[in-house]
């Protein structure tokens, strides 16, 4: 595990809410304007034993309420409000939906395979919750990530900015400029730079080891001196580069309990791809 995994946040959440990631249709949010707020008046405290309303007859569970307040509160504190703002969305979604099948859309191909998907990505989701759960994460492995990455050999990492350009002659006068004296380097970079991500910015790049770029651009930044500029353009596959190397550093990894949580959610990582790749062991996929 490298230094940079202990830094990133993964992309996959694994909630201990089973439906955290549950998706609302947009259309039950038509319970949230004021047309029907002002019809519906505000039910009474929620009891679990009871539906949550009752619609030509059919019954809305209390615990269809519970997983859609979850995302339309959206951290708010729990009020009367978003109660009945729930109960009219989940009564909208039953009159719709049931519209929907009335009128035969349930039988569209294109509408019956968008409803198994979202069905069968949710039952992924629960599955691999599930996974997770029952394999936790122990101290031992977090302790033994924690050692690996602190015993690999980390190297410097560079603080730089760039002027990206597309022909070797632009980037020589660039550089016969700078040591003119003619222009600031950052201003240079925010008027000519064709690299938008760090244009803006005069030219800066975050603070990143070799590994982040290309290897003419790394090779060529190593080299210089902080402060110096590269007295050649560098070129890459993205065109011409002129470079300013403006500080380095030795990156240290922080305390265990610092990256404790960013451990486990990288081990948790490996256990979605241990579940991933056992189901597909078993598979036969043609």
């Amino acid at each position: 595990m490298r230094l940079a995994l202990l830094k990133n946040k993964l992309s996959i959440r694994l909630s201990p809410q089973a439906g955290k990631s549950l998706v609302i249709p947009a259309l039950i949010l038509l319970a949230l304007s004021p047309l029907a707020q002002a019809q519906a008046p505000a039910p009474a405290a929620a009891d679990a034993s009871k539906p949550l309303a009752t619609v030509n007859g059919k019954e809305i569970p209390a615990l269809y309420g519970e997983l859609v307040k979850r995302e339309m509160a959206q951290g708010q504190p729990d009020s009367p409000q978003i109660d009945m703002r729930v109960r009219e969305s989940l009564i909208n979604l039953e009159l719709l939906s049931r519209a929907a099948i009335d009128k035969g859309l349930d039988k569209d191909p294109r509408l019956a395979a968008a409803l198994d998907i979202r069905r069968k990505d949710q039952l992924a989701k629960g599955y691999l919750e599930d996974y997770v759960k029952a394999h936790p994460v122990s101290d031992a492995e977090i302790q033994a990530a924690y050692d690996k990455a602190k015993a690999e050999a980390v190297g410097p990492e560079y603080l730089s900015r760039h002027i990206l350009v597309k022909t070797e002659a632009e980037a020589k006068k660039i550089i016969a400029d700078l040591g003119k004296k003619k222009a600031r380097f950052e201003d240079l970079a925010k008027k000519l730079s064709q690299d938008p991500g760090s244009a803006k910015n005069g030219g800066a790049l975050d603070w990143s080891d070799r590994r982040a770029f290309v290897k003419e651009f790394s090779d060529a930044m190593a080299s210089l001196k902080k402060g110096e500029i590269t007295k050649t353009p560098v070129k890459s596959q993205f065109g011409y580069h002129v470079i300013r190397l403006d500080d380095t550093r030795q990156p240290q990894l922080p305390p265990l309990d610092a990256v404790r949580g960013e451990i486990i959610k990288q081990l948790q990582q490996e256990r979605i791809r241990d579940a991933i790749t056992s189901v597909r062991a078993s598979a036969k996929i043609e």
